[in-house]
């Protein structure tokens, strides 16, 4: 977090996100902020609390792609969901503190996965050695020993076991093929090979129980009461030696790993960094009535204000406060308005930043400058059927004027209209892709124009101008 000055982080925002400067200037500042604060003599650091933000736009602009990919820059926890879900007609729905829970989730499992790679080494060792022993399995040796049972009814008699002979050379020979079959192992020579396993059964582990509305504070797992006293349960299951190890590795790294540690990281991350992302936070704002389902959105902001003010919400893991969890809001407020929540509510997302809507050249932009471009997917995805995608500049240029045109006739659902256009301009090519004979196809305006007719259109829209 040293290195990423608010210039950077906007310069590693701009690889996936074209414009909306002004929202990204705000959230590298909320992030830079976070590490600034971790700077502070300790006195002043329980001061500083973030200042949550409302990103507002129409969808499709890149509110949600923004935060996400600020989280992913840091690595911070994060979670988006839907403000709708809590609440429905005349009634409170889903309980708020769940968002809390999810992200504490997680939190943990990130960091779980960290200390995973940590150990996949040493882990890898151990799974090497119990394929080995599947394939060539160690053989035990009986001692000559009397059993508790003779020991106490015929303490004269001889043992009833017999001593087992071991045969030097059928040893040799089996550890010469265990180092053998190791060797191959290792070289990846017995990847499609069928072993029988035993993985851990997590069936019927969880138990739900619900209360009222509010089943997410009310699901437990066994094992997290009664520990040790439950055995694992395991089941055999007939699988190649390449998943055999995907499985076994994530088993043993879990074995290596101190998970009341993980849990503790977690917990502190989920504190400290984490980021909840609230989508649609412009639904839960009713136009001033005071019966029906505008109750019930303002019953939700005022249960999610305690929340992002500042409290403690009790999970499976702890307790976990809220203080310093960054929120961000966002919504279209095409019928509302940030000045329509309730005063507590909006006290607490002091920062609110207009996003633009996209025009014919962002389309253009997105579409051949971004490193996750809508294009760059496609010809990967039609690569795989070793056909490659060519499409030529003027043919990008129409697409994007497509997309633009289609928001502006239709419902404006922003970048996503992308995705609508390229399926329907490569659906023809997809369907036969994998019958194609030639290695290339090429697309140029004409193509564009042939699929979309786009001049029929136009003359058909120019009956209705006056």
């Amino acid at each position: 977090m040293k290195e990423l000055t608010p210039k950077k982080i906007v310069d590693e925002l701009n690889r996936y996100i074209i414009g909306q400067e002004k929202a990204k200037k705000a959230v590298a500042v909320a992030l830079r902020n976070r590490y600034r604060r971790s700077l502070l003599p300790a006195d002043l650091i329980d001061e500083f609390t973030p200042k949550n933000i409302i990103l507002v736009g129409p969808t499709g602009v890149g509110k949600t792609e923004i935060a996400r990919r600020m989280a992913k820059l840091i690595r911070a926890p994060f979670i988006k969901v839907e403000a709708t879900k809590f609440t429905e007609v005349g009634y409170v729905g889903r309980d708020v503190e769940s968002m809390v829970r999810d992200l504490v989730n997680t939190s943990i499992r990130n960091v779980q996965q960290e200390k995973m790679k940590e150990v996949y080494s040493e882990a890898e060792k151990n799974v090497n050695k119990i394929i080995v022993d599947i394939l060539v399995p160690s053989k035990k040796i009986k001692e000559t020993l009397k059993t508790p049972f003779d020991l106490f009814m015929k303490p004269n008699q001889p043992a009833t076991t017999t001593p087992v002979e071991l045969d030097s050379e059928k040893e040799q020979s089996k550890k010469e093929k265990r180092e053998a079959l190791s060797k191959e192992l290792e070289a990846g020579l017995l990847e499609d090979r069928i072993i029988e396993i035993e993985v851990d059964d997590d069936g019927s582990k969880t138990i739900g129980v619900m209360q009222g509305m509010n089943s997410d504070s009310m699901s437990f797992n066994m094992n997290d009461i009664f520990g040790d006293i439950l055995p694992q349960k395991k089941k055999k299951k007939n699988v190649s030696i390449a998943d055999a190890r995907r499985i076994l590795i994530n088993q043993e790294a879990q074995k290596l790993i101190d998970m009341d540690q993980v849990q503790e990281i977690g917990i502190r991350e989920a504190e400290q960094n984490g980021i909840i992302f609230i989508d649609e936070i412009d639904k839960i704002i009713g136009n001033g009535n005071n019966q029906g389902p505008d109750v019930s959105r303002e019953g939700v902001q005022r249960d999610i204000l305690p929340i992002v003010e500042g409290s403690t919400v009790n999970t499976k893991y702890g307790p976990v406060k809220t203080d310093y969890i960054l929120f961000i809001g966002a919504g279209a407020f095409h019928v509302s308005k940030i000045a329509d929540m309730i005063p507590e509510l909006q006290g607490r997302f002091p920062i609110s930043v207009q996003l633009e809507s996209l025009t014919e050249a962002d389309f253009n932009e997105i579409l051949t400058q971004t490193e996750n471009s809508v294009i760059k997917q496609y010809q990967e995805l039609i690569r795989t059927e070793a056909v490659n995608l060519i499409f030529e500049e003027d043919a990008i240029k129409h697409i994007a004027k497509i997309a633009f045109l289609q928001n502006e006739e239709e419902e404006n659902i922003g970048a996503r209209r992308l995705h609508t256009v390229m399926e329907k301009l490569l659906e023809e090519i997809s369907f036969y892709a994998s019958d194609y004979e030639q290695e290339e196809f090429i697309i140029n305006k004409d193509y564009v124009e042939r699929i979309f007719n786009i001049a029929d259109k136009r003359d058909n829209y120019q009956k209705y101008l006056l």
